[in-house]
């Protein structure tokens, strides 16, 4: 018996247009997985920074409000819904809420405040700056400030 060279095989090497197709589909839900990844990492970076300045605009008026005197008419006290400005601050704005209360009221005069200020971003992609009961929300200080007056039963 001869054998006869040179004809074609029926199993030749290489992919077929199904298996392309396949591997086609598999890399582009993998590609969509990584730009969704990577459009929530840019995100929370800007939320980030617009955290880090709401901090910092409410430690700027927090320094404000402890460097004047006990008696200054910007430590009155307000009402429990406080006062609340705009302040913008590298082209965000900024909500700023101040409450002061008299915590301790001696002789008809206060011998103690407490300062809350609240600070709010103002940013319409970020859903977390309307919402201030998440960790996201806004930033609070308090403070607590003392007449340097001594009491009526302490003496210098």
């Amino acid at each position: 018996m001869e054998q006869v060279k040179n004809q074609p095989s029926n199993s030749q090497a290489g992919f077929t247009l199904l298996e392309t197709t396949v591997a086609m589909v598999l890399m582009a839900i993998v590609g969509l997985g990584v730009a969704g990844l990577f459009a929530y990492a840019a995100s929370n970076t800007s939320n980030a920074a617009d955290r880090e300045m709401a901090s910092a605009v409410a430690q700027q008026h927090m320094e404000q409000l402890r460097s004047v005197a006990f008696t200054d008419s910007s430590l009155t006290a307000t009402s429990s819904s406080g006062i609340t400005t705009t302040v913008t601050r590298l082209d965000r704005s900024y909500s700023v809420n101040t409450t002061i209360v008299d915590s301790v009221v001696v002789d008809s005069s206060a011998t103690l405040k407490t300062i809350t200020i609240k600070v709010t971003p103002q940013s319409a992609s970020a859903s977390w700056s309307s919402n201030v009961t998440s960790i996201f929300g806004s930033v609070t200080l308090v403070s607590t400030r003392s007449a340097l007056l001594a009491g009526p039963n302490r003496s210098f």
